[in-house]
């Protein structure tokens, strides 16, 4: 009786887990209020220019970003950022830009910073679009002046985003291949594949991309496998490059700034 008992507070356990895991999904993806939905500083502080950009999707959701003009541009950098934060937070991925020679468009997806709304899968898809029509019927760039540029969970936008533009190039650094699939390795005894609400599937979408496409992983990423990163890049159409970077996820870019900005050089100048 003691290990039907057991065995029936086990069984209850793993139920109720698996539904926490299940009903909590939204807040183990996203984190727009860590650190702070505040826009805590500017591109002003570093020395860059920018415009207060208000934009809306197709469902009427009004989001906020940033445009920051260079003087002499290769091209237009549409940045899709990670989970967490917003776009405040990313001012050393506008400084790099900057210096590649790129202008910037950043933006916060909806519930992010000052953009409104509720965030969802599919309304981060409308928010990038969103933000591509901006950049086209606003700003009246070509689609080959365009380069789409996502990290971690913006890899997964980008990615969605580019595979129905026809972007001059597409930048995935430290992306997953789908939530599920992460999710799997994060949580080996659940039937995640089963339960999960959320898809992102960066390698459909990576397939569908024709354009030439960088990806940038490190091997030493603590949340998101090296092996991610490969496995997008040997499913990715030619022409295409990788570049392996040392570090943590949300470090290995600034611990590899000396390698990383080379191959973004020789990466952009290619094209």
């Amino acid at each position: 009786m003691k290990l039907l008992g057991l065995g029936l507070l086990l069984i209850l356990g793993y139920g109720l887990f698996t539904s926490l895991v299940y009903f909590r999904q939204e807040q183990l993806i996203f984190y727009p209020d860590f650190p702070g939905r505040q826009i805590s500083s500017t591109p002003k502080s570093i020395g860059l220019s920018y415009q207060n950009v208000s934009f809306v999707t197709e469902d009427n959701v009004q989001l906020h970003g940033w445009y920051i003009p260079h003087p002499q541009e290769k091209a237009v950098a549409l940045f899709c950022h990670g989970n967490a934060g917003n776009i405040s937070h990313r001012l050393q991925s506008i400084q790099t830009m900057h210096e590649l020679g790129l202008s910037v468009f950043i933006f916060d997806y909806r519930g992010y910073g000052q953009s409104e709304g509720k965030i969802s899968e599919s309304g981060t898809y409308q928010d990038a679009q969103a933000a591509w029509k901006y950049l086209t019927h606003i700003r009246h760039y070509q689609a080959e002046e365009i380069l789409v540029w996502g990290r971690s969970l913006g890899a997964a936008i980008a990615a969605n985003l580019a595979a129905t533009q026809q972007a001059k190039a597409v930048i995935i650094e430290s992306s997953f291949t789908s939530v599920p699939d992460l999710a799997a390795q994060l949580y080996p005894l659940l039937p995640v594949r089963w339960i999960s609400r959320y898809q992102y599937d960066v390698m459909k979408s990576v397939k569908n991309i024709h354009r030439p496409i960088l990806i940038v992983h490190s091997r030493e990423d603590e949340i998101i496998p090296f092996k991610h990163g490969k496995q997008l890049f040997e499913a990715a159409n030619e022409p295409k490059m990788f570049l392996e970077i040392s570090g943590s996820h949300d470090a290995g870019i600034q611990i590899s700034r000396t390698r990383y900005t080379k191959k973004l050089f020789e990466f952009i100048n290619s094209l």
